[in-house]
């Protein structure tokens, strides 16, 4: 009975899409300032160019006549992130390591051929992981997730999503791969979503879609209460990214790489709303304020 009424309560408490679009997103971001947080590309160079820490950009493809050339770039490497620029959702990112007789491989171990990897350039191209009619391909630098995840589960990269209103730190969660996701930190994968005490950056219950845990669903680790190792950092670097941007209402992805601390993947200027449900915390008193 609690549980149900606890649901109640919390649905009087969050906002839906229309509510997000017309009274957070609209009012706060002009559209004409939209693709400085959609275009990756775009946002790295502010990023870097105010030296906020986000991976390294090793190549950008434009064109299809360019695929060929980016074998250059990746013979000098031995790990990959192929992202479309335009993309969101997770959509198009394939992260590839190189094997001792010189295959790509996948995080699942499946071999990529050339031809396959070729393909799949081209598709991020022609815009099948956008909304626009073509992209751009980014290659970068290949994030390596900090031990204090891995001892939770050791494959994929978890990320952070902090939502910021006109410069301030609203509500924050934990993204965290599992075996439904694939390995991947986004929640309409199946990842796991993982409240987030703003005050202490103590971690709080985790989120399927169905129910609440709080201990890991493949390796049974609890994670409910663990401090994250340099959150106050996080919030310093979500709040110097906020203020590059002409956006007041912001989602600031942030991942913790094991050689370089936190760094900035991604801007979103129109976040999702299922934050709420993870931190069993609603926006409704961002429009009621």
């Amino acid at each position: 009975m609690k549980f149900i009424k606890d649901i109640l309560a919390l649905q009087e408490r969050v906002i839906g899409m229309n509510a997000r679009n017309h009274q957070l997103v609209y009012p706060n971001n002009p559209r004409k300032y939209y693709i400085l947080a959609n275009d990756k590309v775009q946002s790295k160079a502010i990023l870097v160019q105010h030296n906020i820490p986000t991976p390294q950009t090793y190549q950008v493809i434009t064109a299809t006549r360019d695929i060929r050339s980016c074998w250059q770039t990746l013979e000098t490497l031995n790990a990959v992130c192929i992202k479309p620029a335009m993309g969101s959702g997770g959509g198009g990112i394939l992260i590839l390591k190189k094997e001792e007789r010189g295959q790509w491989t996948k995080p699942s171990g499946a071999v990529m051929e050339r031809k396959d990897i070729e393909a799949h350039l081209a598709n991020i191209l022609f815009g099948m992981y956008s909304s626009g009619a073509s992209d751009k391909v980014i290659l970068e630098y290949c994030l390596h997730p900090h031990p204090f995840f891995t001892e939770i589960y050791s494959d994929g990269v978890p990320d952070f999503r902090i939502i910021m209103l006109d410069q301030k730190p609203v509500l924050a969660m934990l993204r965290m791969p599992n075996d439904r996701s694939d390995g991947k930190a986004n929640l309409h994968m199946g990842a796991l979503g993982i409240g987030i005490d703003m005050s202490t950056g103590r971690l709080g219950s985790g989120f399927d879609g169905r129910q609440y845990v709080d201990h890991h669903p493949d390796t049974g680790v609890l994670f409910a209460g663990k401090p994250l190792p340099e959150w106050e950092k996080t919030l310093s670097m979500a709040l110097e990214t906020a203020k590059l941007f002409p956006l007041n209402y912001l989602g600031i992805d942030i991942v913790y790489d094991r050689d370089s601390g936190p760094m900035v993947i991604e801007i979103n200027a129109r976040p999702g709303i299922e934050i709420q449900n993870v931190n069993q915390k609603g926006l409704r008193s961002l429009l009621d304020g």
